[in-house]
């Protein structure tokens, strides 16, 4: 016999302050720290839940191995004073780990297996290296021409669509420019303010005179990323992946330090502690394209998402449209016919940051809290992901 599908709500959405790699804010913070203060400030937003229903924890994160290893999501759901009780699971989708977290935890509520879940992601792109401490791919990727693309580094894969789509080098850096003073602008504005969880940094350090170690207590309360930018001075960059190319540092995402943590539940669980959800979540699609061509992969899986959830692409009021690289973002933006005006209207990830299996779970709370701010109904984060995949999620405001 069928079961209906209940509703899951998102009554939670907190996020560190993204730092950048391999030197930022965040250098010497350990990845688990910082999800660590993620979900603490995830539950202070709901004084009134009872921590002890809560059943699982998923965190998405895409390297996970070093301090970040370990399963990370049980490590980040003890250490951060919930219940014993509460089980950690981790999950790596790439890019796309953290919304595949919230996606699963959802659906863990919508089929009625559990009432309670924290969804979240986290990244240290400082400590952990980009492949991984010992990178090893299958020599078999090489047997059959269709596969050769997964041996591809991501920016030869942004150079692949900036040349199919025919996306110029100064319509990318055009793309950056913009993202940088989206963010500027509304970190000026104090857009992020719902959502970011403010983090202590505890410098360390030795006083020769007196021989102790002096603390230097100091408050990040904003990304590290954006910066006053412009056309001519990103012109000056060599690219960086193909000796005429077009991808450069400048018009792709940073390389950053971040964590994100939702709090989802049933309804059961709203009406038992009184709880106002922020929004539910709708929706979840993944589909797969050639890898050599991963960056374009949100143009398969927005569709997909939207039919999923009953909506027309015009009913979206708000897409997070994670910006691997300005090529691929302007690709997906004009293949679908995005309205450009809806798409990063706080900046995207060359100018925020791209925590990797952060990112879903720390845009996802933009996306929640910017709804709300701004009175809007339904908002989407999507994004392309390492060989060959894009993934979208669809989130309505209550």
């Amino acid at each position: 016999m069928s079961k209906q599908l209940q509703d899951a709500y998102i009554v939670a959405a907190s996020r560190t302050p993204i730092g950048k790699a391999p030197r930022g804010v965040f250098k010497n913070t350990r990845p688990d720290e910082l999800l660590v203060h993620a979900i603490r400030s995830a539950v202070a937003q709901v004084p009134g839940l009872d921590t002890s229903v809560i059943e699982d924890a998923i965190v998405g994160c895409a390297i996970p191995e070093a301090e970040q290893g370990l399963n990370v999501a049980r490590m980040g759901a003890l250490l951060s004073g919930l219940p014993n009780t509460v089980g950690g699971v981790t999950v790596n989708r790439f890019c796309a780990s953290g919304l595949t977290a919230l996606a699963m935890a959802a659906d863990r509520i919508r089929v009625g297996e559990a009432e309670a879940m924290i969804a979240g992601g986290c990244e240290s792109m400082s400590m952990v290296p980009m492949m991984g401490n010992k990178p090893s791919l299958s020599p078999h990727i090489f047997d059959r021409n269709e596969d050769v693309g997964i041996a591809y580094g991501m920016g030869l894969t942004a150079e692949k669509v900036a040349e199919r789509w025919k996306v110029s080098r100064e319509a990318q850096d055009a793309f950056a420019v913009e993202s940088h003073r989206r963010a500027l602008a509304a970190q000026q504005a104090g857009e992020f303010a719902d959502e970011i969880a403010a983090y202590t940094l505890n410098e360390r350090f030795p006083d020769l005179a007196s021989g102790e170690v002096r603390v230097n207590a100091r408050e990040i309360a904003l990304d590290e990323g954006p910066r006053e930018t412009t056309l001519e001075g990103l012109a000056k960059l060599r690219p960086v992946f193909a000796n005429k190319g077009s991808v450069t540092a400048g018009n792709s995402s940073q390389t950053s330090d971040g964590a994100g943590a939702l709090i989802v539940v049933s309804e059961k669980i709203l009406k038992q502690f009184n709880l106002t959800p922020l929004a539910r979540f709708v929706s979840f699609a993944v589909r797969g394209v050639p890898p050599e061509i991963m960056g374009i992969g949100p143009k398969e899986a927005i569709p997909a998402a939207l039919k999923a959830a009953g909506l027309k692409q015009d009913d979206i009021d708000w897409f997070e449209l994670n910006e691997a690289f300005a090529a691929q973002a302007l690709a997906v933006i004009g293949d679908l016919g995005l309205d450009a005006s809806k798409v990063n209207p706080l900046g995207g990830a060359i100018a925020l940051g791209h925590p990797l299996g952060a990112t879903g779970a720390i845009r996802a709370s933009t996306v929640v809290h910017g709804l709300r701010r701004r009175n809007l109904k339904y908002g989407m984060v999507t994004m392309c992901v390492g060989t060959g995949m894009g993934a979208a999620g669809i989130i309505e405001r209550l």
